[in-house]
Parts: C-alpha cells; structure tokens; sequence
C-alpha cells in the first residue's frame, strides 16, 4: 500500500509543489492549509508521515505537535518545512517530538528523499518491534538485552544476560555447568566455577528468596534447571 503524507501548509503554490513531488513519487497526499483543518482530518485517517509548517494562521505548528504528540502515536514520523531557521526553532521543534527540520528554500526532491529516507526507519522499527519472554512478573526484551519487573528495569551485565536468556531458552532441561559453559562463553573449557557465580548474580535479582529458588533451581548432582512458565511474544 502506498504510504500516505498529510501535509500542512498555508501557502497554496508550496503546498501543490510539495504534493506534485510526492505523488510522483508513488505516494498519496492529503494537504491542509490549517492546523485546525489537519486536527480535524486526523479524526477520519491515520498518515504515514507529516510534513508540517511551523508559521501557520491560527494554531502554529509548534502548537499543533505538541497536541498530535499527545494524542497519536509517537511511531508516525514529523518533518518541519519551514523558513524559520534559527536554532532555538529547530531545538524546539525536535524537542516536542519532529524527526527532522528542513529549512525552505529546499530542493522538491531532496525534500521527498528525506520523506522516503524516514518512512524506511518507520518501516525498520516496526520491523523490528521488541520480542519478549515473560515468566512471573518478569518481561525480558529480546531486541535490547533488558531484563523488567514490570515497569522496573533490572541491570544486568551482559554474561548475566546471556546465561539467563541461554537458561530460558532450555526451560524444562537440566543443564550441566559444562551445557552452560558451552552455550554461553562457547567454550568447551574454561573456568566451570563461573557458571555458579552467574547463577547466584541472577538468583540475587529475580527470586524472592536465593536460598530458596522459584526460579533458577537446583537439580543436585548433576545442574540447574528452570521449569517455570514462559510466554513469548
């Protein structure tokens, strides 16, 4: 489906330049002169992209940001075309939520470069949305090596990372210090007293009680072993 640019610019050569380039380049055009007229057309579709004015009749487009910052999805890129360009107005506008801040004059075709150039970041993020395994109240994010209890983050160092992701990816099987050592340092020898400090680290920060463990359990004589129920999303 071609993506689809809500434009909002009062001046009505700018405006049609703008489309005519947009359009050629496979894309679909919805332009308005307002800030209240682009409010009013969010209520019926969602844009792709927007490529906003700042010096605008009534509402500016600082104003209109913010408002569509509050209410629709940060994911849909902004791009500021305006002739304002001082570097309080570009510090500004990308502080309250634009991805980029084009000065005019401005080549058409650049301009549609830059559109394309952020409707592929948009397209990569949404590519790479965040994979999870949850167990308990913990949420680990795949993508970024971070381990939650619920909103809070837990620091982990990246061995501890990996042992824990290794460990949640075998849940059911009991796993040697040697199947850890291998899996997680690559290695088939090595120090094997460090799998049990990694473990300790990790028992310190997801069970209620080490000495106890929910969790990361302890099959003696022979390793460790996590039977605990896991999502994956």
């Amino acid at each position: 489906m071609n993506p689809h640019i809500l434009v909002i610019e009062d001046v009505p050569e700018m405006s049609d330049l703008i489309s005519l380039y947009l359009k050629k380049s496979g894309m679909n055009v919805t332009a308005c002169t307002t800030a209240e007229e682009a409010l009013e057309k969010l209520k019926d579709f969602k844009p792709d992209l927007v490529l906003l004015d700042l010096n605008l009749p009534g509402m500016s487009g600082f104003e209109f940001l913010e408002k569509f910052r509050s209410n629709q999805s940060a994911a849909i890129p902004v791009v500021i075309v305006s002739a304002r360009d001082a570097d309080e107005d570009i510090i500004k506008g990308l502080g309250i939520g634009a991805d980029e801040f084009v000065t005019k004059p401005f080549s058409p075709r650049v301009l549609v470069a830059r559109v394309e150039a952020n409707l592929r970041r948009k397209a990569e993020t949404i590519a790479a949305a965040e994979k999870t395994l949850k167990f308990g109240e913990y949420t680990v994010l795949l993508n970024s090596c971070v381990l939650k209890k619920g909103s809070l983050k837990i620091p982990l160092s990246t061995k501890e990372y990996e042992v824990l992701e290794y460990i949640l990816r075998n849940r059911g099987k009991t796993l040697t210090p040697e199947n850890i050592y291998s899996g997680v340092w690559k290695n088939q020898f090595g120090d094997l007293t460090a799998v049990a400090v990694y473990i300790q680290r990790l028992r310190k920060k997801i069970e209620k009680d080490p000495s106890m463990p929910e969790y990361l359990k302890t099959v003696f004589g022979q390793g460790y072993r996590f039977d605990a129920e896991i999502s994956e999303t």
